[in-house]
């Protein structure tokens, strides 16, 4: 049996926390022995209380421990663990494996997804990148990951770093442009839940054929009357900056430089 511990209490190492504990509970091989959070009854309606300490000096042994913090606060909370030689992961998409303490072995094992509180997701489906300093460490995570998710990916910080920044732009990116459509909706009284049939259209479409083969509206076509008649609806509006600059890139994707 696998012994890990997770550092932190935020989103990420509250959807960690049910994944080992639903990974336990199915026959996995893994067990969540400790949950460090520097605010206990943070973690109290998710995990049992003696399970949870805020006392980093009463961290108890494992095999692996996973941080699962801020990106700001990584650094500071490895250089602060109380032991030497033992395999310590951040759960970080943007930064790379060096910004852990090397007084322990170091890696990466970032979980692919957006988290949000209370809403459940089904890890197994979630991507876990991972990154070791050495091929005994790296089988250790793959094993990890594997009990906890079917999709594990060995993927260096470099290629890491590539993957957040296409992450924000289809994730985060993204749900502000359904922000900015709720908000022209709500100000013009049309329902929002109308264009719900179509962003599942949209996001389902490219699970069989690519983005730019799915790419479709006025500025694909080069419809001119149309995309003057939106800039005049958005005059005087930061959203029309934002019309202006992604009709834009789509009308000079795939040309030549």
């Amino acid at each position: 049996m696998v012994k890990v511990i997770i550092i932190g209490s935020g989103n990420v190492a509250q959807h960690l926390i049910a994944a080992f504990q639903h990974s336990k509970n199915t026959g996995g091989e893994t067990e969540l022995v400790q949950v460090f959070s520097r605010t206990q009854n943070t973690l109290t309606n998710v995990l049992d209380t003696e399970l949870i300490t805020s006392d980093i000096e009463n961290i108890l042994d494992a095999d692996l421990y996973i941080i699962a913090v801020s990106d700001d606060a990584i650094d500071t909370v490895a250089a602060q663990l109380p032991f030497k030689n033992r395999l310590v992961v951040h759960t970080s998409g943007s930064v790379g494996l060096d910004i852990l303490d090397d007084n322990n072995r170091r890696g990466v094992f970032y979980p692919l997804q957006t988290f949000t509180k209370n809403k459940a997701v089904d890890f197994k489906t979630i991507p876990i990148c991972l990154e070791s300093e050495n091929s005994t460490d790296f089988r250790l995570l793959d094993k990890v990951a594997k009990a906890i998710s079917d999709k594990v990916f060995a993927i260096n910080s470099e290629q890491r770093k590539a993957l957040h920044v296409a992450a924000v732009f289809v994730n985060n990116f993204t749900n502000h442009l359904y922000t900015i459509g709720n908000e022209i909706c709500k100000e013009n009284q049309v329902p929002f839940d109308i264009l719900k049939p179509l962003i599942l259209e949209t996001a389902q479409k490219i699970m069989t054929i690519s983005p730019e083969e799915g790419q479709t509206g006025p500025a694909k076509r080069n419809d001119i009357k149309t995309i003057e008649a939106h800039q005049l609806f958005l005059a005087g509006k930061n959203q029309s900056t934002i019309y202006k600059i992604i009709t834009q890139s789509i009308q000079d994707h795939g040309k030549k430089l």
